[in-house]
């Protein structure tokens, strides 16, 4: 085993940079991705360096995989930024602050209102249809009313 690590090429390394880049295929999220590049540039080193002792290949394999690892969470954090328009895609969250005339009467908590060409389910204080509500809340497609005084 140790002969066939003193024996180690350029070839071994980009092999395994190789492998770990087809695992990423499968869904590592991102990992394996660089895991994979510090082995092929280790595998590039030793080609530039044919002599580079095979115990300070694998110092280096694992100070680039930690430095890859360290650069790709940094990278996530900060990619991760809030949106500048926190409503895109929660349809409803317009309507908040509203008022609208209740379409169908409050009971049992339930009733509807008309926004627009759609009707939306409301819940809220026992209210007869006609009378004036504004939206205060949203949970799900459920919009949650209070009357208007």
């Amino acid at each position: 085993m140790f002969d066939a690590l003193q024996h180690l090429s350029f070839w071994n390394w980009l092999a395994f940079g190789t492998l770990l880049l087809i695992l990423e295929v499968f869904g590592a999220g991102g990992y394996l991705l660089w895991i994979g590049l510090a082995a092929a540039a280790v595998g590039l080193l030793t080609y530039l360096i044919p002599d580079l002792h095979w115990t300070l290949q694998f110092v280096l394999f694992g100070v680039l995989a930690i430095l890859t690892a360290v650069y790709w969470w940094r990278r996530q954090r900060t990619a991760a930024k809030p949106s500048d328009q926190p409503g895109l895609n929660q349809r409803g969250s317009e309507l908040l602050g509203r008022t609208f005339t209740l379409h169908e009467a409050i009971s049992g908590g339930r009733g509807k209102i008309k926004a627009g060409d759609s009707l939306w389910l409301v819940s809220g204080p026992e209210l007869p249809a006609g009378s004036q509500v504004r939206v205060i809340g949203q949970d799900g497609v459920l919009l949650k009313v209070d009357a208007v005084p």
